[in-house]
């Protein structure tokens, strides 16, 4: 086969470690920064965290070029690299005139105060349900078994395992021999533990042993297990009319019936060691207030961070300046302490970026939707898309993807996540396009405001949103109220 060369040329788009670090950061939400500022701070010891009243120029000293000529300086290991240090830009001038022991004392570190951390501790439904079982006088058989089929418990206090796969399990695992029969008897015993429901196979028997508890507190209860064990699936499509027959039972007799259903919990396990639990809160990322007719928007302040380069790292370098004797060891250190220092500034060069980056998309969506945030109406809400912030800011459409898709603004109306500003457009009878936001808006109330003994179905609801100006067909409706999480008019039948 000959050998031959050829030409191409080809077109390749690289992103430099700089921009790779940005868009990361961008991703990254307020409630997870300060998170990731503390990993930084903990891999670079170049990097701080400025106290207050300290010198606010200390990164302007540091200040780096154009994030894209950024190259970093790696130690080849030559002499001629040891030759060419230059730390001129690390070093003020001036700054040796001021002695460093009137500043810093290098002979005893900073006494950091001892202090316990509390340890949040909870218990798990797992825990629960094994207190209980150590109550039940058990060989050491059935003891095995509990346990197995307490560790089969999901979350929601649901066994979800079949009793074969169970049996394999105690005969495989822990060489254990029984039969379902063993297996069942043990289960009724768990299914006595509190929460009431827990260890039912399904959400039907899970109501039953909840309903069973309290079997002997009223015909209504009686008749609601009535209702469970034999109308069940008639129950769960709203077929009312069906029960009613069934049971021979008037239409307040069935409303109570169904009001000692709605009370019983399909979830028994989702409770137990939520007390405790921390509760999970929406930290915003954008401050818009409405100051007599003018927006006036903020970032939070844990996205502005006050970082520095570090004063010990600059001092070894002045050090460095001031020694005549330059030996190898001491230039390795030195080239170490460069690195660490550029990282740093890259690190707070980012910071400013996304800070800026931040406030330049969310400006941008103030601008596009100001009536929202003047009224907090969502029919006020414009068709907007990624596009079209991405032509006001000037920003690529992936970078303002990464901006709305985790960060939220909190308004006068409530807190809302960015995303939820951007929709379609849909065209109404006069030619105008509106947002399909708005379009939702309409039709959640036009569902609100029903008729829950006759709701409306999705043609009724498809010719009344005609009927205002709306061109839209049956298929978008449904699509809308699937989208809003409701049901069809079947399941939101009330009596």
């Amino acid at each position: 086969m000959a050998l031959s060369q050829t030409l191409q040329q080809k077109l390749l788009q690289r992103l430099s470690p700089q921009q790779i670090q940005l868009m990361k950061l961008l991703q990254v939400p307020t409630a997870n920064l300060e998170e990731r500022i503390k990993e930084e701070l903990e891999e670079n010891p170049a990097l701080e965290v400025a106290e207050e009243g300290s010198d606010e120029d200390n990164f302007e000293e540091y200040q780096s070029d154009d994030l894209n000529d950024m190259e970093d300086d790696e130690y080849d290991g030559s002499e001629e690299e040891y030759d060419n240090i230059d730390i001129s830009e690390y070093v003020s001038e001036g700054d040796d005139e001021v002695a460093d022991y009137k500043l810093r004392d290098d002979n005893y570190g900073d006494h950091e105060e001892q202090k316990t951390i509390p340890l949040h501790v909870e218990s798990t439904l797992h825990d629960v349900l094994a207190d209980q079982l150590g109550m039940l006088s058990l060989d050491e058989k059935n003891t095995k078994i509990a346990e197995q089929i307490v560790g089969s418990i999901d979350d929601d206090g649901y066994l979800r395992r079949e009793l074969p796969s169970i049996a394999d399990d105690l005969a495989f695992r822990q060489n254990i021999e029984t039969s379902e029969t063993e297996i069942e008897d043990i289960i009724k015993l768990i299914q006595q533990f509190d929460p009431p429901g827990v260890c039912a196979r399904d959400l039907q028997e899970c109501l039953m042993l909840q309903l069973v508890r309290h079997q002997n507190e009223g015909k209504e209860v009686e008749q609601a297990i009535k209702v469970i064990e034999k109308y069940f699936d008639e129950f769960t499509k709203k077929h009312y009319e069906k029960i009613q027959r069934g049971l021979n039972i008037s239409d307040e007799e069935l409303k109570e019936v169904i009001n000692v259903i709605l009370k019983l919990n399909p979830r028994p396990g989702g409770n137990v060691g939520e007390v405790n639990k921390a509760e999970s809160y929406i930290i915003p990322d954008f401050f818009i207030i409405n100051n007599a007719g003018k927006l006036d928007l903020t970032l939070n302040s844990k996205n502005a961070p006050d970082l520095r380069i570090s004063e010990g790292y600059r001092d070894m370098l002045k050090e460095y300046d001031r020694g005549s004797k330059k030996d190898k060891r001491q230039k390795e250190a030195v080239l170490f302490i460069k690195q660490k220092i550029d990282s740093a500034k890259w690190f707070i060069d980012m910071i400013k970026q996304r800070q800026n980056t931040l406030l330049s998309t969310m400006g941008a969506i103030m601008h596009y939707q100001k009536e929202f945030f003047l009224t907090g109406d969502e029919t006020t809400l414009k068709p907007m898309i990624l596009k079209d912030i991405a032509e006001l800011t000037g920003l690529d459409i992936s970078t303002v993807s990464r901006v709305a898709n985790s960060k939220f603004v909190q308004t006068e109306f409530g807190t809302y996540r960015l995303k939820f500003f951007f929709s379609e457009s849909l065209s109404t009878d006069s030619g105008e396009e509106v947002s399909t936001r708005e379009v939702k808006k309409i039709l959640s109330d036009l569902v609100e405001g029903e008729n829950k003994k006759k709701p409306l179905s999705d043609e009724r609801l498809t010719e009344m949103l005609q009927e205002k100006g709306y061109n839209i067909a049956r298929r978008t409706v449904a699509k809308y109220r699937e989208q809003l999480n409701i049901s069809v008019a079947r399941l939101r039948k009330e009596l």
